[in-house]
């Protein structure tokens, strides 16, 4: 199984990565719902997050949630909305989303087209809070 997000691990497709260590990876949703909305990723290729050994899934959220703090820090939100679909790419991942309604989170919603420029601003900003 070769996903989308495996080609961004591998580096064969381009990304704005937010964090990454030896197990996972954070990079900006490349149709995001807004800004900041940044997706969590095992580099480990499991299609179901709850296919994840325990020791896995455990160290998915604590690095997900280093990243969420860094979200909160440089991009104006109320909070950081979490949530695990699972249905648009067949590689287990966490998308971060900032919120300031529920609305924000809407799934439905048309998404943002950003600009190369606007996606390198939201990823210092992140990179650097």
């Amino acid at each position: 199984m070769s996903t989308i997000f495996t080609k961004i691990i591998n580096g064969e497709i381009p990304s704005y990565k937010i964090a990454e260590d030896e197990n996972f990876i954070a990079f900006l949703d490349a149709m995001p719902l807004v800004k900041g909305h940044t997706l969590v990723v095992p580099k480990k290729e499991v299609d179901l997050i709850f296919d994840l050994d325990s020791e896995e899934y455990k160290n998915l959220w604590g690095f997900s949630q280093e990243v969420a703090q860094k979200i909160k820090k440089a991009i104006p939100c109320v909070r950081v909305g979490v949530a695990v679909v699972g249905l648009e790419v067949p590689h287990a991942h966490i998308h971060l989303i900032p919120l300031n309604t529920v609305e924000d989170m809407n799934f439905k919603n048309e998404r943002l087209k950003l600009t190369g420029e606007e996606y390198s601003e939201i990823q210092n900003s992140i990179i650097n809070s």
